[in-house]
Formats: structure tokens, sequence, C-alpha cells
């Protein structure tokens, strides 16, 4: 009697991805597999797959990281079903938790994989990752230009030299930067640290702003309707705009407000037990920097939008955090209905 399959054999891949090398279990949907360590190539993986199970279904997973997307788009291109995952959605048992290496995390996500566990995350488009990188250069160098902004104003407090009351603020002006530019020390020793500070200071003011005008120029040019349509939104500037398109893409990809609010991280945690039920706050898990991103505009928002501004004043004598959380989660839902509508935002009169 001749055996025939009724159903297409399935391989289930965990990989554990690391610069130097990958660790791997392969498990099938009868057999539990084995672990073995391999270089960090997809076409050697490839080669492996061919030739121990020719007539499988292939699925591989494996943890966002530093590693980015390579592999994930090397592995679409073999025909296989392929999910980046978030490190967090890997489901560990109790002594799961207190042992942790490469092999045992590549036979979890083999495992949660085979058991249908898994919900990738969303990979961009190479443009937008690309462009993504922009995006986040200019924050590596607003976090420099803060920090020797911060070490000139130090080194002047250590020296006792007293900023005048015009230019004590976070604007610095030409004036003040000729001004710390006669600074006398009794010892020139002094006098060349800060100069090779203002040297600092002035290459990465120059880096930053240009960098700024390219990523503007390009979502103007290249994502021209969605960037106007942010930019009309109050609170919502060229930068945000551009942090919008860059980090979360496409917002009509989100199916409501509480989905891309979960992604963003203005979603309310709760915990509910019997009849006790209390509100834990925003979510631990969020994209933080857009989180920032959209309360810093809000506070813009209020400002220049009488909708919002009476929002915001109809919850005043709360927590002053809690409520621009709220005007946050407001500006975040109007800014979605913008887009998917293809309206521009009109500011609301109040009558």
């Amino acid at each position: 009697m001749k055996l025939e399959p009724t159903a297409q054999p399935k391989l289930y891949i965990g990989i554990d991805i690391h610069k130097r090398s990958w660790k791997v279990h392969c498990a099938t949907d009868l057999f539990g597999g084995k672990s073995f360590a391999m270089p960090p190539k997809p076409e050697v993986l490839y080669e492996y797959v061919a030739k121990h199970f020719p007539d499988h279904q292939v699925t591989t997973a494996y943890e966002a990281g530093c590693c980015g997307y390579y592999a994930h788009r090397s592995f679409k291109t073999y025909g296989w079903n392929s999910l980046v995952v978030n490190p967090a959605d890997i489901h560990r048992k109790g002594k799961e938790r207190f042992t942790k290496t490469d092999r045992i995390d590549a036979q979890l996500i083999s495992r949660e994989l085979k058991d249908g566990r898994f919900e990738g995350i969303h990979v961009p488009d190479v443009e937008r990752e690309q462009l993504r990188s922009l995006f986040r250069r200019r924050n590596d160098l607003v976090k420099d230009y803060r920090r020797i902004k911060s070490l000139i104003k130090m080194q002047l407090l250590y020296f006792g030299i007293a900023i005048p009351e015009e230019f004590d603020n976070d604007h610095w002006s030409h004036k003040f930067r000729n001004w710390v530019d006669e600074v006398a020390f009794t010892y020139p020793s002094a006098r060349e640290t800060l100069d090779s500070r203002m040297r600092s200071f002035r290459f990465i003011d120059q880096e930053l702003r240009d960098v700024s005008t390219k990523m503007r120029a390009y979502c103007r040019k290249h994502y021209k309707k969605d960037y106007y349509l942010l930019k009309s939104v109050p609170g919502i500037g060229g930068i945000v705009a551009c942090g919008i398109l860059c980090e979360l893409g496409d917002l009509r990809r989100f199916n409501s407000i509480k989905h891309l609010a979960g992604y963003v991280g203005l979603a309310p945690g709760i915990h509910q037990s019997g009849d006790n039920q209390k509100s834990t706050g925003i979510t631990m898990r969020a994209h933080r920097l857009m989180r920032s991103y959209f309360i810093e505009a809000s506070w813009q928002a209020i400002r220049t939008d009488p909708i919002m501004q009476t929002y915001y004043r109809r919850h005043l004598g709360k927590n002053v955090k809690s409520i621009i959380i709220k005007v946050a989660r407001k500006l975040l839902s109007r800014t979605l209905a913008v887009i998917k509508t293809e309206t521009p935002y009109e500011i609301g009169v109040i009558e």
C-alpha cells in the first residue's frame, strides 16, 4: 500500500540573531526538531532547508533588534512566511524567566511560532526605513546639542563667570556666542577648553540645521499630501510631521484610534479583578519618541485651537500631567482622522 501525505508538512524555524552567528531551532508540525549554530547568512539557512526539508512549508521568526530587517526580506524572497516579533511578546514559563541562553531563545521562538501565538511587528518598506534613519540621526544630534550647551554653561559656572541676564535663557543668539568667545581667563588653557567646546557646538548646530532641512525637503517632495495634511493640525509642525511619516508610516494602516493609541502608547492600562477596577495610567509599552512628540505638540495645540483649549480647561483641577495625556490622545485621534479623510484640519470656533 502506498501512503501519500494529505497535507503539506510544515517547518517552523526560530532564530536568535546576533552579529557573528545565529542560533537556529527547527521544528516540524510532527517533531520537536533540533538546535544548531550557523553563520549569520540567510543563504546558508536556505541551503540547509533545501537539503533536509525540501517539501516543507517554511515559517521563520526572529526578534526585532540591531540587525534590522535584512534577514526577513531575504526569507520573503525564498517564498517563506517570515515574522519579526517584539521580544516582549515571547511567552516564558516560570523556569524560563530565570534561564536565558541563545539556544533557549531560539527554542521559545520556534515553540510560539508553532503554536500560532505570534503576531509580527510592522516592517516598513526600504524607502521609509532609510528615511527613518535620517529622523533618528536628527534626534541623536538634538541630544548632542543639549549636552554640549550644558558643558559650556558648566565651565562658565565652575570658574565663577556669570552669564549676563539678557543671555541667560535657552536661546543662544549670535550676540551670546560672541560674548562666550570673548570671555577672558587667567590662563590660556581654560580658554582653549572653551574654544574647543564652542567649535563642537557650532559643528553640531550646523549639522542639526542641515539634517532638519534635508528631512523636511524629502518629506515635502515624496509625501507632499500627507505632510501638509499633518501640518494643518494645531501643534504639529514640520519636524513632528516628518516624525509621524518616518516612525509611524502611513497612518491609514491603523484600523482605529484604539489601534494607533496602543502603538504610540497613549492607551490606558487597566487592572480589574472581581468588582475592583483601577486605571494604572498610560501603558509602559509605547513608541516613546512619538509619544513624547505628541505630548509636546499638545501644549502648543491648547494655545492655538479653542476646542482643544476648552477640553483642557474642562479637566482643570486634576493632575496636569494626566490632563495633557488626555489632550494628546485627542490630538492623536484628530491626526488619524485628517489622514484617513484626507481633509485638512480646521480650527474650531467656540460660540
